[in-house]
């Protein structure tokens, strides 16, 4: 019997094609005319439904939303039209299952990840939409199928991970760095993107399947696809991947990462329930993130047992605040992770800590506050990394950050240095407000520039001429701060050694962001510069579901 492909299928006919027949009915579809606004400047032709389809209907008669990313348009990118479809539906979603209106959110990722054309608004919209998901599993199961095509990487592989349930086919790859992105910025001996025995045994379906990285591999068929998505509905689900920290943990802690693991030797430790952690060796290297972390915990020793992440409380205006930062350290064991990147240790263990301090405040009347201190140059870009799923430690992170908000906890980032992809999205973008230094060595980006380069098929020459036209491209803190998210950026006469003053000036905006006392993101659609111009088509976007929700 001939198969029905759910691959072939494009991004609307895959959502048509998993409710059922007749009840599909498109929220904010093409005939609107809600297009990309920055990619006109840059010769590329926009798509009326920026890639992003949001079906309504009903899954075995069970109220349902699909929300399907179409891979065939900028490789499924998300940008800040497409991306804040996604969010504003789930939005729309937890809404109505909050008042005991049940509906099934299923997400369907055939996604490269940020859309580098509009880089800074897809990692912005991408972290609305993990809050967003974070917030839906209190209610029910989140559904994320991985088909084919694109697959899942980059900042939507981080979003895959915190699904309630994923569904693979073998054919499909889910990784956090593009093998060919892990090969420019790591060298071909670490990964070589041509192998593709090596790319697919490393993360393509059947290896993430093994790993136990995904929940269910499916053949290539629609009817086998509703098959696994009814499961997934019908099944007792257990603790989320993102908050099985000390399985991981440990996982992380046993690996030899001077070696290139095979996958058979990981799943044995997965297996091992050793909790010890090995010796660490601290080199101290500085950074303005530790700098920076020193002054505002004021000599207080991290009570972190890991190097890399810096972790302390203090009383900050009158309440006890945990600070949290992540360093480099030159003897760091895990190579691909020295130079302050967040790699697999880094991100289980922020989970760790953020987690244990939300446990301890679980039944305090007054819960303690949370600042990031934001100085990370990018996730860690190696073959070990990738085989462990770096993508689910960033995941575990960005988790704990936004359940700390759900639970009344603010959550506070302060961009002291910078702040560039998977990294942020892990630490700092998760927080209610975010405040950041004026200072013109400050980079925040999806990916470095050569890589970036590489991806658009540009010469570094051309990406920096484009700048000038799409802020959201540009890698200054000045850009970042007319795209709308930055409550405010304040002026320091010293970024690297702060002085009292710059201390103090910093000091006043942070408690004006923590007494603000936040729990979404929401605020990042209110500043002046977002509603002014920054954020407009987020707005627009999000004003337009509301209209045609029902």
């Amino acid at each position: 019997m001939l198969k029905n492909s759910f691959i072939e299928l494009n991004g609307r006919q895959r959502a048509i094609a998993l409710l059922d027949i007749g009840s599909f009915r498109e929220v904010l579809g093409p005939f609107d005319r809600i297009e990309s606004p920055h990619l006109a400047a840059q010769g590329i032709v926009p798509q009326s439904d920026d890639g992003v389809i949001i079906g309504k209907g009903a899954f075995k008669h069970q109220p349902a939303v699909i929300i399907s990313i179409e891979g065939a348009f900028q490789g499924g990118g998300i940008g800040e039209v497409g991306g804040s479809k996604i969010a504003g539906a789930l939005e729309h979603v937890l809404k109505e299952n909050k008042i005991g209106k049940k509906i099934i959110p299923v997400i369907i990722f055939d996604t490269g990840g940020v859309r580098l054309q509009e880089a800074n608004y897809g990692l912005l919209m991408i972290s609305e939409i993990q809050s967003a998901i974070v917030a839906l599993r209190e209610y029910g199961p989140v559904i994320g199928l991985i088909p084919g095509n694109v697959g899942s990487f980059g900042g939507m592989s981080i979003t895959a991970a915190l699904c309630s349930e994923l569904i693979m086919t073998e054919t499909a790859r889910f990784g956090l760095n593009g093998p060919e992105v892990i090969e420019q910025e790591a060298g071909i001996t670490e990964f070589n993107s041509k192998n593709r025995a090596l790319v697919w045994n490393t993360i393509g379906g059947m290896a993430r399947y093994e790993m136990g990285l995904v929940d269910q591999l499916v053949e290539d068929d629609v009817e086998l696809f509703r098959n696994a998505i009814h499961t997934a509905i019908s099944k007792e689900f257990s603790v989320p991947r993102t908050q099985q920290i000390s399985k991981f943990l440990s996982t992380v802690n046993q690996l030899d990462p001077t070696v290139k693991n095979r996958k058979e030797s990981v799943l044995q430790l997965l297996e091992n329930k050793m909790t010890q952690v090995p010796d660490r060796i601290d080199a101290k290297t500085p950074s303005r993130g530790r700098t920076w972390f020193t002054t505002f915990t004021k000599g207080v020793e991290s009570i972190s047992k890991y190097p890399t992440v810096l972790v302390a409380d203090r009383e900050f205006e009158g309440k006890m605040t945990r600070f949290v930062a992540i360093v480099p350290n030159e003897k760091n064991r895990f190579p691909r992770a020295i130079h302050g990147e967040v790699g697999l240790q880094e991100g289980w263990v922020l989970a760790k800590y953020i987690r244990e301090a939300i446990e301890d405040d679980a039944d305090k009347m007054i819960k303690r506050n949370f600042v990031a201190i934001i100085d990370v140059p990018s996730q860690a870009y190696g073959f070990n990394e990738e085989l462990l799923g770096i993508h689910y430690a960033c995941a575990a992170s960005a988790d704990a950050y936004a359940t700390a908000r759900l639970k009344g906890h603010s959550v506070i980032g302060v961009i002291v240095g910078n702040a560039i992809s998977g990294a942020f999205l892990a630490h700092g973008l998760q927080s209610s407000r975010l405040i950041a230094l004026n200072d013109k060595d400050i980079n925040v980006q999806a990916m470095s520039k050569q890589s970036a380069a590489r991806i658009t098929k540009r010469t570094i020459a051309e990406l920096e001429e484009v700048t000038k036209k799409v802020p959201a491209m540009a890698y200054d803190i000045n850009s970042y701060y007319t795209l709308g998210a930055l409550d405010t950026l304040i002026d320091v006469e010293n970024a690297n050694f702060p002085t009292t003053h710059d201390f103090e000036k910093v000091s006043i905006e942070l408690s004006k962001a923590i007494e603000a006392n936040d729990h979404s993101l929401s605020q990042r659609l209110k500043t002046k510069n977002a509603v002014e111009s920054g954020r407009k088509s987020s707005i627009v976007v999000r004003s337009k579901i509301e209209e045609q929700w029902n």
